[in-house]
């Protein structure tokens, strides 16, 4: 089992940034790929990063490239979303979220973090 709380959230300018966390309990965080989504309002929910156990392997959405990066600090439970060059399009809530390698489908989530970009 674990659980997984989300922060850094806020209220920025557009061309601003941003860094979410996400703490994870349990012991096992470090045998979990961990994703970052976000769901705008009246959008469905979509993917936006992702990295592996280790941190050695990082795959990004198209809106999100060149933009955020993704990384992971085992040793603190910790997943981070660092986000530059903000833009509002990129308001929504952020979420992450946990599953193990061999599962498509991610087991855990957060409860959401709203981050909102004004023009």
């Amino acid at each position: 089992q674990v659980q997984l709380v989300e922060s850094g959230g806020g209220l920025v300018q557009a061309g601003g940034s941003l860094r979410l966390s996400c703490a994870a309990s349990g012991r096992t965080f470090s045998r979990y790929i961990m994703g970052w989504f976000r769901q705008a309002p009246g959008k469905e929910r979509e993917f936006v990063a992702r990295i592996s156990w280790n941190g050695g392997s990082t795959y990004y959405a198209d809106s999100a490239t060149g933009r955020f990066t993704i990384s992971r600090d085992n040793a603190k439970n910790t997943v981070y979303l660092q986000m530059n060059s903000l833009k509002p399009e990129d308001t929504a809530v952020y979420y992450c979220a946990a599953r193990p390698e061999y599962k498509y489908e991610y087991e855990y989530w957060g409860q959401g973090t709203q981050v909102t970009v004004s023009s």
